[in-house]
């Protein structure tokens, strides 16, 4: 793996770690630890239009402000088992004060950082195996999972919220979620 690759590759799960966090309830730690200018570094090393996405993001929260912004909850369904066997499977737990469900969008970004860190550590260490297991679980996580309905939940998020600052992480989320299921040819859809 060349330099710039391992570069890519660390971005990818940067970015995935940052759009995560905006799920949770945002708060002024965001503005303090200057999240949206690391997650428009990260994304800047992937693709100008991520880079984008993630500068409008930030100027949205600095415009709504931390108090103005809620996030909301999920509906237990088969696929929240699904994914916890997943998680299962990997040892990944959500931490016992992570009071969402185990399928909510920031939980699952959080598994998906996990596989992506996990990747770049079996590159590191020339590791194929755990490479290929890795690979393997990311594929299977985002066809059958969070591949499958995020585009429909960031449609909803658009259309349902008044906030530039949940419209503009909606369409970050789905742009990086489509294009991780783009590095995986079985997994692309539909959407542009």
């Amino acid at each position: 793996m060349t330099d710039f690759d391992l570069e890519r590759a660390m971005a990818r799960a940067d970015l995935c770690r940052f759009i995560a966090a905006c799920y949770y309830q945002p708060g002024p730690e965001f503005a303090e630890e200057r999240v949206f200018e690391s997650m428009a570094g990260a994304a800047s090393r992937l693709d100008p239009d991520l880079a984008a996405a993630a500068r409008r993001l930030g100027e949205a929260f600095a415009a709504e402000g931390h108090e103005a912004l809620e996030p909301g909850g999920g509906l237990m369904q088969d696929s929240t088992r699904a994914v916890e066997a997943l998680y299962h499977q990997c040892d990944f737990e959500v931490a016992e004060d992570v009071h969402d469900l185990p399928d909510h969008i920031a939980v699952e970004l959080e598994f998906l950082y996990l596989l992506l860190f996990r990747e770049n550590e079996a590159r590191l260490k020339n590791d194929a195996a755990a490479m290929q297991a890795t690979l393997k679980l990311r594929e299977r996580f985002l066809h059958g999972h969070l591949g499958g309905w995020v585009a429909p939940f960031t449609d909803a998020v658009r259309a349902g919220t008044q906030s530039a600052f949940y419209r503009e992480l909606a369409g970050l989320t789905e742009r990086f979620v489509m294009m991780e299921a783009a590095r995986n040819p079985s997994l692309q859809g539909d959407r542009p």
